[in-house]
């Protein structure tokens, strides 16, 4: 049983990428390796999760407490023998001056050693002050080992070798060389996403033997930590069969969601029906919609292109049928995109059409502040648990947006849809820009399960809806 923490001096060091082929290597191993990652992100789980065939999950300090975070580490650590926590961005980076939402606060809290990848392009001597340095500045953080990456030939790697045994106690795990066979194509959110990349599954094999080539998978487990005690099992799971059908967008277009929260869903009774906005022509027969966020205008004249599925879901949500959509299946759900002198029409269930932009709209962490018209409020003991955080990333805005519309979020912190508002509620639709998780503070999947219940009783099978 193992953990490590894998992070970097700064972001786009490749640490992603050497994460990948470690949870492929450990796995083509035989090993139960199960991926977590820090920070609100979608696409990097996707990679990680296929790489070790195991759902990866987001521990986030804005999103969780550290009781929450503890929690969900050894929770989602059962049954696995190695835990991979991938960081964001460097080490020691975070929202704070103190360090509290950093790489290394989170490493701190689960007693996690950490393994430092390093982009070692145009460097030599100078990655003994700066491993020294990472080391210094925090004496709680155990540099378990480091990771050069992007190493241009046997000399210069023999050269870095020779600085950190002579400098420095930390020792070298491996040696990654430069090979452009290894990158990942990425998009303006980061890297693509599995989902869309055909060749994924090569992809991954690919990287993860050139990491088993190049990273000494055995000194790495001797270097790494003890996995966490099993969690406290006093917490009730349910066991009786699901009452609640939704379906689920789950194709190229629309990827984005938290495993924690799909498993929330079944946890409150509902089964998750996958349905292919790209190709089914139809909905399945479900009760309700949930359709996440993802990449929408890469794929725009292909759902433009199906115009059955467009009128299947137009008329489930006029028919009053429960839907959620976040960001990517906001835009969906508009009028039309409008990116690179194209347009494309789309559901149009919601009165305003989607213009993308070269620079992100919205980015980074948010606090709303639930309204009344939102279709399943909370019942908060206090003002300030009617309050609730989230995370945005959109390079896409609203136009010509009916001004008679309702919003379900007054935004204290972001920008939502207008920078005031978000969530717009629509019959028994609310979509938004902002992507919630089901965390202690806002379980937004029990309370959507619940408005489905309550609608049920009123609505035409979905099936029946495409006329």
């Amino acid at each position: 049983m193992a953990q490590f923490f894998v992070s970097a001096a700064h972001k786009s060091s490749g640490k992603t990428t050497i994460s990948i082929g470690l949870c492929a290597a450990l796995a083509a191993n035989g090993h139960a390796v199960q991926p977590f990652k820090k920070g609100p992100d979608y696409i990097d789980p996707h990679w990680l999760g296929q790489a070790s065939g195991r759902p990866c999950y987001n521990l986030d300090f804005y999103l969780s407490g550290s009781e929450e975070i503890e929690n969900s580490y050894r929770q989602h650590s059962q049954g696995s023998d190695i835990q991979l926590i991938e960081g964001n961005k460097g080490l020691y980076d975070g929202l704070d001056l103190d360090g509290s939402n950093s790489n290394a606060a989170l490493a701190k809290l689960l007693d996690v050693p950490v393994v430092l990848v390093i982009d070692v392009r145009g460097m030599t001597r100078g990655i003994a002050p700066l491993v020294l340095g990472y080391q210094q500045f925090d004496r709680d953080i155990n540099i378990a080992g480091v990771i050069f990456n992007q190493v241009r030939g046997s000399r210069h790697e023999s050269k870095l070798r020779a600085v950190i045994e002579h400098y420095t106690d930390v020792p070298v795990l491996g040696s990654v060389h430069f090979d452009s066979d290894m990158v990942i194509v990425e998009r303006h959110l980061g890297l693509m996403p599995s989902n869309e990349n055909r060749e994924a599954e090569d992809k991954i094999r690919y990287i993860g033997q050139q990491v088993a080539n190049q990273v000494d998978l055995a000194k790495l487990l001797a270097v790494a930590g003890k996995s966490p005690p099993a969690p406290d099992r006093s917490t009730p799971v349910r066991n009786s069969a699901p009452d609640i059908r939704i379906g689920i967008a789950r194709d190229a277009a629309f990827g984005f969601y938290y495993a924690d929260d799909l498993d929330a869903f079944k946890q409150a009774g509902a089964e998750l029906v996958p349905f292919n906005t790209l190709k089914d022509d139809s909905l399945p027969d479900v009760d309700a919609l949930f359709i996440g966020g993802g990449f929408p205008e890469t794929h725009m004249e292909t759902l433009s292109g199906n115009k059955p599925m467009l009128k299947s879901i137009r008329n489930a949500i006029e028919a009053g049928m429960p839907v959620y959509a976040e960001c990517g299946g906001l835009m969906y759900l508009a009028r039309e995109i409008r990116w690179d002198g194209r347009a494309c029409r789309l559901v149009g269930a919601i009165p305003a059409d989607v213009v993308m932009h070269e620079r992100p709209v919205g980015r980074g962490y948010t606090r709303l502040k639930r309204s009344s018209a939102g279709l399943w409020p909370s019942q908060p003991s206090t003002a300030n648990e009617d309050i609730f955080p989230a995370h945005e990333f959109h390079y896409s805005s609203l136009e010509n947006l009916d001004p008679g519309i309702e919003f379900a979020y007054e935004v204290k912190r972001g920008m939502g849809i207008d920078g005031k508002h978000d969530g717009i509620v629509y019959k028994n639709l609310l979509a938004s820009y902002i992507h919630q998780r089901d965390v202690e503070n806002n379980h937004w999947t029990r309370q959507f399960v619940e408005f489905i219940r309550k609608t049920r009783q009123t609505l035409q099978p979905a099936g029946n809806a495409t006329g």
